[in-house]
């Protein structure tokens, strides 16, 4: 096919491609390992909080870092089983049809975008960590049927799965609706729950939700590379194997043993199948349909088991799935720490409390989102990153009579912005399509600026 040289291909879109290339450039020169990125963050963080924190003092300094790094392994072993069960049930054979179906709609890289976008947000929008799982898998689908630029494609996918804070699964609205809720400041404060119709419902919050899908999916089509500058799926060299055909585990005895019988036999997976239902049953019933990380963790093991029927399968796609999730074991217990030491020493408060004396009732929830797109890059972790900067905003929210739905918000709001710019969300899902982080964040450094812009406007003028 003949290139287009005719004046008008000189235009705008070239132009953006440009700066994106020169973007991933960038990153790629700069950006080093998320694990030694991390290191540096921890370097960092322990400085400013020895000169300029509070309480940061050396003993305090390694008190919480500490304290941080092993107190989140509860959490981090959570997150890993979500991604480890998810990948699971992608993995399933049914599900790979159904993702094979869908990838066949995608002929080029503009049918591509809006494939991608819709499906993965709409994914996110229910529950964060399907959101990475579809992304991933459904991007290594097309990248294998669709001459596309991986990097870009990926990048899609994240950016796509930004909205997710803005979900059925934001921890922040979620805790704050739920009576009784560890997290849940506003009741502790006021003795009255957030509904959600305040919230993730409310306009100010899926408008620019699905304003950012919307934006973006149009910027990404124009930001595709020039066909001599795409780095397709099969020559990115970084893909991991479907399915490893020298498997360590493989049986070698007859496959008519009792141990081979049992690990083909269903009637593993229905045990566990019927004690996962039954305690679902017994518990919704008793205390209303209610979904934590827990349920949900229990739920995709669930559907992974009765997708791969039987347990060696199962076991196996796990196996594989601990290959591409196995960096998370070195990020969660570093930002752990960085956590630990924002908090501890006051670091973390002192930052919202800078934006919160400057704030009037109108611009308390927009300081907020901005004090929080700080907070994120070091404490990229909702839940926890409400734990530190609610105990401030709130009480703020409350004495000056500002909206106290639309502050909190505006935390959770922040969390979809600076995790494009964060790489700790990003490392599962480049580690399950197989791809080096650098180039995909040149892209999504795009979307950190437009849904900047979306939701702090949001935020100021949507009622």
């Amino acid at each position: 096919m003949k290139r287009d040289t005719s004046p008008h291909a000189a235009g705008r879109p070239a132009a953006s491609r440009g700066i994106v290339q020169g973007l991933v450039y960038v990153f790629e020169q700069v950006m080093p390992d998320p694990f030694v990125l991390s290191i540096c963050l921890t370097f960092f963080v322990a400085v400013l909080a020895m000169l300029i924190a509070p309480s940061g003092t050396l003993p305090t300094l390694l008190d919480s870092w500490y304290t941080g790094t092993f107190g989140i392994l509860g959490f981090a072993l959570q997150m890993i089983l979500i991604l480890a069960t998810g990948y699971a049930i992608a993995e399933a054979p049914i599900v790979q049809r159904g993702l094979r179906a869908l990838a066949s709609h995608a002929n080029s890289p503009t049918r591509a975008a809006l494939l991608v976008f819709p499906v993965v947000a709409v994914a996110a929008w229910l529950n964060w960590g399907l959101g990475l799982i579809v992304g991933a898998l459904l991007s290594r689908e097309i990248a294998r049927r669709v001459d596309v630029d991986f990097a870009w494609l990926v990048a899609g996918s994240y950016s796509a799965w930004s909205i997710c804070n803005s979900g059925l699964s934001s921890s922040i609205a979620l805790s704050q609706a739920s009576h009784g809720n560890a997290l849940n400041l506003v009741e502790k404060a006021t003795g009255h729950v957030v509904p959600l119709s305040e919230t993730i419902f409310a306009p100010f919050v899926f408008i620019p939700t699905v304003l950012v899908v919307v934006v973006m999916t149009a910027i990404f089509i124009k930001m595709h590379p020039k066909a001599e500058n795409v780095v397709a799926f099969r020559q990115s060299g970084e893909a991991a194997a479907d399915a490893p055909s020298d498997d360590p585990h493989a049986r070698a005895s007859s496959e008519t043993s009792l141990a081979a019988r049992l690990e083909q036999s269903m009637l593993g997976t229905l045990l566990l199948l019927a004690l996962g239902i039954g305690y679902l049953a017994i518990t919704w019933h008793k205390e209303g349909f209610d979904l934590d990380i827990n349920n949900t963790i229990l739920i995709f093991l669930m559907i992974g088991l009765a997708l791969q029927r039987t347990p060696i399968a199962y076991a196996n796609s796990i196996r594989r799935a601990a290959r591409q999730t196995g960096s998370m074991l070195l990020q969660y217990p570093m930002y752990g720490g960085i956590m630990g030491i924002m908090k501890g020493t006051g670091l973390a408060s002192m930052i919202a409390k800078a934006f919160v004396t400057i704030a009037s009732p109108v611009t308390l929830p927009l300081w907020s989102y901005l004090s929080s797109l700080i907070i994120t890059l070091l404490v990229p972790s909702a839940g926890g990153h409400w734990a530190v900067q609610g105990p401030f905003v709130l009480p703020a929210a409350l004495s000056l009579h500002a909206s106290v739905p639309r502050t909190a918000m505006g935390v959770a709001m922040a969390e979809n912005v600076s995790n494009m710019l964060q790489p700790f969300w990003a490392v599962p899902i480049v580690a399950i399509a197989g791809i080096r982080i650098q180039r995909v964040m040149g892209y999504t450094a795009v979307t950190f600026a437009v849904s900047l812009v979306i939701y702090a406007v949001a935020l100021w003028l949507v009622p």
